[in-house]
């Protein structure tokens, strides 16, 4: 993964619609984070748009990629991350929809997280 500055202030034209975007050192590369959520990664000049099952089937119908990445066991392991469609990449409009579909699922599965709580001390 390579974080590059020129690359995250396209992502944050590209998906100005979106309103601010926070971007920040991930490994190497960024998370992309809206209203505290991270929706995507970037790496090498790629955009990877978080996904559940159906979002998924819709990104592969897409054609776009699935982000792998290798194990030190030799296994290639995914994040469930897909790269924004070829597409969109010259359609701001198109790729703020994807963007939204990919916020909708972070904001799904923050909402099943179970919050820890502390319980007062007697």
């Amino acid at each position: 993964m390579a974080f590059d500055p020129d690359f995250n202030e396209w992502v944050r034209e590209h998906f100005d619609a979106l309103g601010r975007l926070e971007i920040k050192r991930l490994f190497g590369g960024a998370g992309v984070y809206a209203g505290g959520l991270m929706f995507a990664l970037l790496d090498d000049g790629v955009v990877w748009l978080k996904a559940d099952y159906d979002l998924a089937e819709m990104f592969e119908a897409a054609g776009s990629r699935l982000f792998t990445y290798p194990a030190k066991d030799g296994r290639t392991l995914s994040l469930g991350y897909w790269s924004l469609p070829e597409t969109a990449l010259d359609d701001p409009e198109e790729a703020v929809s994807w963007a939204r579909r990919s916020l909708d699922v972070a904001l799904r599965k923050a909402a099943g997280k179970k919050r820890k709580t502390t319980l007062p001390a007697d």
